[in-house]
């Protein structure tokens, strides 16, 4: 970006903010319906305490997601390299960067936790959003109600975290005071996401409600689970069927180009370079074992 011949760079907190406005004049433009989860609309709600949002979190049909993701990519947008393994966690979102720009976007088309098929799923979530000012724009975000559900299934993906917990804290006070669980109750039930919830909404509720709880999917089992890096696949290896499992391992021990241009886009991907990743990667499997262990025991 210039301004009177001389290149301007923008920070991150209007990168965020300015990405909102983008996205959404872009979904516009082609009819598309997205709504933007977590990050400052849930500060200005007050489900946050005050924090900078390094991303831009948007929600779109899974129906329209190709068709926003074209949009963003005319624009100088770039598909991050990701995982190609959607057996361990299926995938749920899509994150693009821009060369100009300090932000990501990451594009959500369903949500961990809401068990309920992504395309009828996005139907509920929809009639649960109401309009907001935001970077200029009048754009939609989740009610609160919706809103305090994605950011405590997002917060219990990883209890173990100091922030996570913090987090919940935070929410379960926010939503003792609203009287609140009663409808997150209800939303939760119409996303089948009761099961993953209910650590965090099972003391909410009054006494007279009883709630027939469910178990929780096994990606959901996997994903709390998995508090070491590395965990998610051990895990999903014990679990495959054996006729499966040696493509799996050999995948783990001899991953694809793009495990590692995930993490740094720069990676060097030389003969050498690649050589030298491998012995990080190794090392810190050999260094994480024991915890590795635990967390297949756990689960």
């Amino acid at each position: 970006m210039t301004s009177a011949g001389q290149e301007t760079q923008l920070r991150i907190p209007e990168g965020v903010l300015l990405g909102h406005a983008l996205v959404a004049r872009l979904a516009d433009s082609l009819g598309i319906r997205v709504f933007f989860i977590k990050g400052p609309a849930s500060v200005i709600q007050g489900l946050r305490p005050a924090k900078i949002s390094a991303d831009v979190d948007v929600f779109v049909a899974p129906s329209d997601l190709d068709a926003l993701m074209q949009a963003l990519q005319s624009r100088g947008w770039r598909e991050r390299p990701s995982d190609p393994d959607n057996i361990t966690f299926p995938k749920h979102s899509v994150t693009l960067d821009h060369l100009a720009w300090p932000c990501c976007i990451d594009v959500h088309f369903r949500f961990p936790g809401m068990e309920e098929p992504a395309g009828s799923c996005f139907e509920t979530l929809w009639a649960n959003t109401i309009h907001m000012q935001l970077a200029g724009q009048r754009l939609k975000v989740p009610t609160k109600v919706l809103g305090t559900l994605f950011l405590a299934l997002h917060a219990l993906r990883s209890p173990e975290l100091p922030a996570c917990r913090e987090e919940l804290q935070y929410l379960a006070a926010l939503t003792g005071r609203e009287s609140q669980s009663e409808a997150i109750l209800e939303l939760a039930t119409a996303t089948a996401a009761l099961a993953a919830v209910r650590p965090f909404l099972e003391g909410l509720i009054p006494e007279t409600i009883v709630p027939v709880w469910p178990e929780p999917s096994r990606e959901w089992r996997n994903r709390v689970a998995a508090r070491e890096p590395g965990s998610a696949r051990f895990i999903a290896i014990a679990q495959a069927r054996w006729r499966n499992k040696p493509k799996m391992l050999w995948e783990a021990v001899f991953p694809r180009a793009e495990v590692f241009l995930s993490g740094n886009r720069y990676a060097d991907m030389s003969p050498a370079g690649r050589l030298r990743l491998h012995r990080v990667r190794w090392a810190r499997f050999l260094r994480a074992v024991p915890r590795l262990v635990r967390d297949l025991r756990r689960n």
